[in-house]
């Protein structure tokens, strides 16, 4: 008869635990379902290939202005920059703004040859292709023509597209 008290205390057990375990069920049901219902952010719609393709242009702009702050401006604060006439990775504003102070002396003029845009969604896209700059040596005047490879990655960042990652390379030799 040692038995005969614990069946009562078994019994309550297993009833605790079923309910438990329905409840348990019964919030993760509703979890579910609050979850199916609330509908999720919508994602941002893409730009154009045009809109990038316009983001140049404003760059290009900003260096006829002769400023290097503005230049920046067009850069996100955590960008990294490959410039072509330089073998120093820019990392933060500061580089971006040297190189830039330097760069503008020779009065750049960037004229795109060959453009491959891809939008990889609504905030982020990719510009990469080859450019002619225009520039003029700012001790003799000489003008010459440099040919260069570029990649511009866009993010847009609190409603501005920045550059987030540029690359641009003197275009080697055919052959």
């Amino acid at each position: 008869m040692t038995n005969a008290p614990k069946a009562p205390n078994a019994r309550k057990t297993r009833i605790r635990v079923a309910l438990v375990a329905a409840a348990a069920a019964a919030a993760a049901t509703v979890t579910v379902g609050v979850s199916a219902a609330t509908p999720e952010k919508a994602a941002p719609a893409k730009p154009s290939k045009q809109q990038i393709a316009a983001l140049f242009d404003t760059w290009n702009t900003a260096l006829q202005t002769g400023d290097a702050e503005k230049v920046a401006d067009l850069y996100a604060p955590d960008a990294v920059l490959l410039p072509t006439l330089s073998p120093e990775i820019r990392t933060d504003r500061a580089g971006i703004v040297d190189y830039m102070e330097h760069f503008l002396e020779n009065k750049p003029r960037g004229v795109k040859v060959e453009t491959v845009i891809n939008v990889l969604d609504g905030d982020s896209a990719i510009d990469t292709g080859l450019y002619d700059f225009h520039v003029t040596d700012p001790e003799t005047g000489e003008k010459k023509t440099v040919k260069a490879r570029y990649t511009y990655e866009y993010e847009k960042r609190n409603g501005q597209w920045k550059i987030v990652n540029h690359h641009s390379s003197a275009l080697p030799a055919a052959g």
